[in-house]
């Protein structure tokens, strides 16, 4: 696989939780719902994913760095650690490539710490309120960089 070619979907904490928790604020869909209806998108662009889950800080910092010339771009949810990363923002912010911050809830109207977006300063895109299809439309805005087609 050429870089060019794959894309790295990264979920940071309690995301693997996904359609058991807090389902008013992020819905029944399950994180391996969500992986296959990625995958499903990803294969329609013509692009691999490559998925990578952590509620550890320094791993997804790690992701993210090893992305770095193996992937494309990065869809990214930080989670809870978009608040107050520094780390995961310096790490986005030297990705060579366009990164996507997705968040499926309405971080505006929820929480007000949760207006405090650390790591989407370092984003080229952010999407948040659209539910798991901000993964989906994310995967089209890294399609379009990518110098494709609009979808």
């Amino acid at each position: 696989m050429k870089p060019s070619d794959i894309i790295t979907v990264i979920n940071g904490p309690s995301l693997s939780q996904l359609g058991s928790r807090e389902t008013e604020h992020y819905g029944t869909t399950t994180q391996d719902e969500l992986m296959e209806m990625i995958q499903d998108k990803a294969s329609m662009l013509g692009f691999k994913v490559v998925f990578i889950q952590s509620d550890i800080e320094g791993e997804l910092v790690r992701a993210i760095n090893s992305a770095s010339g193996s992937s494309l771009g990065i869809v990214i949810n930080p989670a809870a650690y978009s608040h107050y990363s520094i780390a995961i923002m310096d790490a986005m912010a030297a990705f060579d490539g366009p990164v996507v911050e997705v968040h499926i809830s309405r971080v505006f109207s929820r929480e007000p710490f949760r207006n405090n977006l650390v790591t989407a300063q370092a984003a080229d895109a952010f999407i948040a309120g659209a539910g798991i299809r901000g993964y989906l439309h994310a995967m089209d805005i890294l399609y379009e960089s990518a110098g494709n087609m609009e979808v």
